[in-house]
């Protein structure tokens, strides 16, 4: 879901929030926006792998029907649960009259789905998100502790880099499989990977911009794929990478919290691991 031509990030850096760039506010935390609004069919769900429809209802009333490609489909599906567990990146098939549909496996609890799109005729792309709950017994998971390593069966990714409020920062995701590095990622929806940010309390939707694409000359096939992000606020925040290896699509699961910059100032030297230390109590507090 983040565009790797020159261009196209120039729009998909807007669009987190229409600020997204400036670190200054997430997406996906309004169902409507900019005159749309997502509209799901039901937003109480059955556990299990479950049929999903919905629309997007546009400035005139009607549910729209035209929409702008990015990475090779009109619209993302993110679906969460608020407990940052059970990640699902999808996309749903549009019929004539403007319903998408699409399947989600589900465990009982609260979710939030998001739907990523640029409307025809609209300036740039948007995230709306919805709330929806899944019936069922619902034990929520503590949050996953920071290790800068994701482990996905045969596969492993170590994640060096640091997110930092109001900051663009690189992140460089390193695959490797059985201990050797991966050479020959597969595109997968024109990149060698999609990274998504939430950040936890509210998920906020960060869109984290790619470096290169497959095809550009200069972009390698792994095993390091980079990404820009900027952190909005200080915090706690999840990130989810999709690649795509021998014909499947994985996803790499991480915990960050963010990095304050050093101040200039002498005076201030010394203040930042306590700061760091009220984070980490906080976040245990939480939990």
């Amino acid at each position: 879901m983040q565009n790797h031509s020159g261009h196209a990030q120039t729009d998909h850096s807007a669009h987190g929030g229409d600020s997204a760039h400036g670190g200054t506010q997430p997406g996906g935390l309004s169902v409507s926006a900019n005159g749309y609004t997502l509209e799901l069919d039901s937003t109480i769900l059955t556990a299990g792998v479950q049929p999903v429809s919905f629309k997007v209802i546009g400035p005139d009333g009607h549910a729209a029907t035209e929409f702008i490609a990015e990475h090779e489909k009109e619209l993302h599906f993110i679906a969460v649960r608020r407990d940052t567990a059970g990640f699902q990146h999808v996309h749903p098939v549009r019929d004539e009259k403007g319903t998408w549909s699409t399947e989600l496996a589900l465990e009982p609890g609260d979710w939030r789905f998001f739907a990523d799109i640029h409307p025809a005729g609209h300036d740039g792309s948007m995230t709306l998100g919805i709330d929806v709950a899944v019936a069922g017994p619902y034990d929520p998971r503590p949050l996953p502790e920071p290790t800068g390593i994701a482990q996905i069966g045969e596969y492993a990714v170590a994640l060096d880099g640091e997110l930092v409020p109001s900051e663009a920062r690189q992140l460089t995701l390193t695959v490797s499989r059985n201990g050797a590095l991966v050479t020959d990622l597969q595109p997968y929806l024109a990149a060698y990977g999609h990274l998504v940010a939430l950040r936890v309390g509210d998920l906020g939707y960060l869109h984290v911009h790619p470096e290169g694409e497959p095809g550009d000359g200069t972009t390698a096939p792994g095993p390091e794929i980079a990404f820009m992000a900027v952190a909005p606020t200080a915090g706690t925040y999840r990130l989810y990478l999709d690649f795509q290896h021998d014909d499947t699509v994985r996803t790499a699961e991480f915990t960050v919290r963010t990095t304050a910059t050093t101040p200039a100032a002498p005076e201030h030297g010394g203040h930042h691991p306590h700061e760091g230390h009220d984070a980490h109590a906080n976040h245990h507090a939480h939990h």
